[in-house]
């Protein structure tokens, strides 16, 4: 299977490098400026599972003039408008859209422009961000696709990207039940997201404080409220492996987004946290501490804009 990655960033440039790796069809669509710098340096990747370097096949928007059998979509949600438009040449009757962007608005854009047929579920469980050189940086052991049809049927195509993803260094499963799996990411995504950023602070940090543990646990409630009521009420190993996850003293975790703040980024909150909240509102589901996070993160994006004129 030829197999193009959207974007050679931190998620798809781990998994495209991990591919690549493994002697897979891969090409990458970038952008002029990122286009340099990788053929200049190769696509770098430094990884608790052992450094390596690649040297991929690159390609600007002008160049995609025929289909790929796999369009695997890493960015973040605020490139995606833009990155369906860059990609929507390589899109044609046969092709698989895995889309492994965080959170679930992204599935109805790219199924109102792509169609239902084409798009498949899809997550990624990876710690990773680019570096000041633009090398790929893996914070994490943890390494994991997981996606499936979204109608829930273990088809042949995804069986056989199942195998095609199954390389060292990429934990995959094709899942009966992705947008279960989706949703339950959602909640402990929104979760890490607006307590960590709301604070400021690491899960270890929040919880060494009076009220920590209670404030990560009531926004968690909050969500998964949501998620019940949407019809994907989260399963008892999520809730067990969540529980361990925000109760872990001493924890560095922070979710991305935190990360982002504390570099002067633009965010994916609205994305995320305010996708939550609105599902929320139109459910009649009182949120008012994910409502808390998401003014946080607005004023934030106010304030990063008028700094940046």
């Amino acid at each position: 299977m030829r197999v193009l990655v959207i974007g050679a960033g931190a998620i798809g440039g781990y998994y495209g490098a991990r591919l690549v790796r493994a002697g897979g069809d891969v090409a990458f669509l970038v952008r002029a400026g990122r286009a340099e710098q990788l053929r200049r340096t190769g696509l770098q990747v430094v990884s608790p599972h052992g450094d390596f370097a690649v040297q991929p096949k690159i390609m600007l928007a002008s160049d995609l003039k025929q289909a790929f059998d796999v369009v695997l979509v890493g960015v973040k949600s605020y490139s995606l408008d833009d990155a369906m438009v860059q990609f929507a040449p390589a899109v044609g009757s046969g092709t698989m859209i895995l889309p492994i962007l965080n959170g679930l608005k992204h599935i109805d854009a790219l199924t109102v422009r792509f169609g239902t047929e084409r798009v498949l579920g899809g997550l990624a469980n990876v710690s990773a961000g680019l570096d000041a050189d633009g090398r790929v940086v893996q914070l994490m052991a943890n390494q994991t696709i997981v996606f499936g049809e979204i109608d829930g049927s273990l088809s042949e195509r995804a069986l056989a990207l199942e195998t095609l993803l199954h390389v060292p260094g990429i934990d995959v499963r094709a899942s009966e039940a992705i947008m279960q799996d989706m949703w339950e990411k959602f909640v402990q995504l929104s979760t890490l997201a607006g307590i960590t950023c709301l604070m400021r602070a690491s899960i270890g940090n929040i919880l060494a404080v009076p009220n920590g543990e209670q404030s990560i646990f009531r926004l968690f409630g909050e969500c998964c409220a949501v998620a019940t009521a949407s019809g994907f009420e989260p399963r008892a190993p999520f809730i067990e492996f969540d529980r361990k996850l925000f109760t872990t003293m001493d924890s560095p975790l922070k979710a991305s987004m935190l990360r982002d703040i504390e570099r002067g980024s633009i965010t994916e909150s609205e994305h995320i946290l305010g996708d939550m909240a609105n599902r929320a509102r139109s459910l009649g589901i009182d949120t008012p501490l994910l409502d808390l996070a998401c003014a946080h993160l607005a004023a934030y994006e106010v304030g990063r804009r008028r700094a940046a004129g």
